[in-house]
């Protein structure tokens, strides 16, 4: 590691270390380094390999419901039924347990927060999980491999059995609203922190990126942990182009 580098990460050691009140905000790219794809990147990305189905085509359309099933649980035995939580995952998990955390904002659906220790009341989920399934009328709860194995004796993911509504994994599709109790949560938490600290994410998906925008405003310090550049760098304290896993790790002392 050369002098330059050492010199941002011991910085960023030294920032998380005299906050009070850090905000996590992370991204795809938290997920990587366990083997989740993300959506953007070019060659890559998941929305580069197959069209995304949008939320109004899913309600409006059995057979859109049932190619959207179809679509999950071909997946379900891969990248992410088997994923666990990295050391990004890890560090994030010290930071609330220290005390130092007081909100983890995510926009991932994997629920490898959850599974890193943090607890439910800490992390608010802007775009859902993919780990489950409600039905959009009455929110009952449906587990997927009940799902999976309805699917594969009838050909499909039947309603509701409590109301007969429309059943759909518990993450926000594209042209879904977004969740108004989880958007007041990480307004709350954003309000709050002295430190705004994302990880893993483009910044280019609002409103969900103008988390860290707001924070800067009111002026908690904004730091950027992402391998790429976001569009946000140049009102950031610090930037840091780096391996997720190594440089949280490093910065918290998480094997």
């Amino acid at each position: 590691m050369n002098d330059a580098r050492l010199a941002h990460l011991d910085t960023f050691t030294k920032m998380l270390e005299d906050a009070e009140r850090i905000v996590v905000f992370t991204g795809a790219g938290i997920s990587t380094e366990s083997g989740i794809p993300d959506y953007r990147s070019p060659g890559t990305g998941i929305w580069n390999k197959i069209k995304p189905i949008e939320f109004q085509d899913f309600v409006a359309a059995d057979e859109v419901r049932q190619e959207s099933w179809r679509r999950r649980f071909a997946s379900s035995d891969g990248n992410w039924e088997n994923a666990k939580p990295n050391r990004g995952h890890r560090a994030v998990a010290k930071l609330v347990d220290d005390g130092k955390a007081i909100a983890v904002i995510t926009q991932n659906v994997d629920n490898l927060h959850q599974e890193s220790g943090v607890p439910a009341a800490h992390i608010v989920e802007l775009h859902g999980n993919t780990r489950y399934a409600k039905c959009l009328t009455c929110a009952t709860r449906y587990e997927l491999a009940e799902l999976k194995q309805q699917f594969e004796t009838l050909g499909r993911v039947e309603p509701c059995g409590r109301c007969g509504g429309i059943v759909k994994t518990a993450t926000i599709s594209f042209g879904q609203p977004m969740p108004e109790d989880a958007m007041a949560r990480a307004q709350q938490a954003t309000n709050r922190c002295d430190l705004f600290l994302v990880i893993g994410s483009s910044l280019v998906v609002y409103p969900a990126a103008g988390f860290p925008e707001y924070a800067k405003r009111l002026g908690a310090k904004l730091v950027i942990v992402n391998r790429e550049p976001t569009p946000l760098d140049g009102i950031a304290d610090l930037v840091l182009h780096e391996e997720i896993g190594p440089a949280m790790g490093y910065a918290v002392g998480v094997n």
